[in-house]
């Protein structure tokens, strides 16, 4: 019977444990850090060759998206976003298991997305001989953003985390449950401090045109 070359690596999407030193997860990840390592290196103004690196690295992406460096992630494979993505300077998507971004969602500078969990226990986390050799057992969470999903400057989001449309994350701030739609949190760990209604409307078209400072209705009231 054929071995099956991909075995341990689709355990690791399923989140299930997996073998970290695979030989087939070994050329993919490092396959995804050198195209990580490319994109970092070319200059902004090459737009074209940017673009290229980042459909190589992630297959699955919407249109209209933009990127800027630093950027790392682990596979890129794993990774899903929607139409009109932006992620700002140094962000990490750590996707050993998949990461799902809607569309419209915006990643601050040095936001971080961590699917990967190592066993709590210190014994199991130790390397040992497994039938596929000496080394250690890991797995994953995936990790779901809804469409328009803003996280702030500094955002950690641990694996097994949904976030739901149009929620709003503040900087720093640490994500470790499911936060609903239409909702701002924030804080370490983060909690939902309130909803987003109409009350968070700047008027926007007006306010630009009028060249004004932008201020929600709630403070207006």
């Amino acid at each position: 019977m054929k071995e099956d070359k991909t075995k341990d690596f689709n355990l690791m999407r399923e989140g299930k444990l997996y073998n970290p030193t695979d030989k087939y997860i070994f050329w993919k990840h490092t396959r995804a850090l050198l195209l990580c390592d490319r994109y970092n290196r070319v200059h902004l103004w090459n737009m074209p060759c940017r673009t290229r690196i980042i459909k190589r690295l992630i297959p699955d992406h919407g249109d209209n998206f933009f990127i800027l460096s630093n950027f790392h992630c682990e596979y890129g494979c794993n990774i899903t976003f929607g139409d009109d993505f932006f992620a700002n300077f140094d962000c990490t998507l750590l996707d050993v298991a998949t990461i799902t971004l809607g569309k419209g969602c915006m990643l601050g500078t040095r936001v971080t997305l961590a699917t990967p969990v190592h066993p709590m226990h210190w014994e199991e986390r130790k390397q040992q001989q497994y039938p596929t050799g000496y080394h250690d057992i890991e797995y994953a969470k995936p990790i779901v953003l809804g469409n328009d999903v803003w996280l702030a400057s500094g955002v950690i989001v641990c694996g097994g985390v949904t976030i739901g449309d149009g929620a709003v994350v503040g900087a720093g701030s640490v994500v470790t449950r499911d936060i609903p739609p239409h909702t701002f949190a924030a804080g370490v760990p983060a909690r939902v401090i309130r909803e987003i209604t109409d009350d968070d409307k700047m008027d926007v078209w007006q306010t630009y045109v009028g060249e004004q400072i932008p201020t929600p209705m709630r403070k207006k009231k």
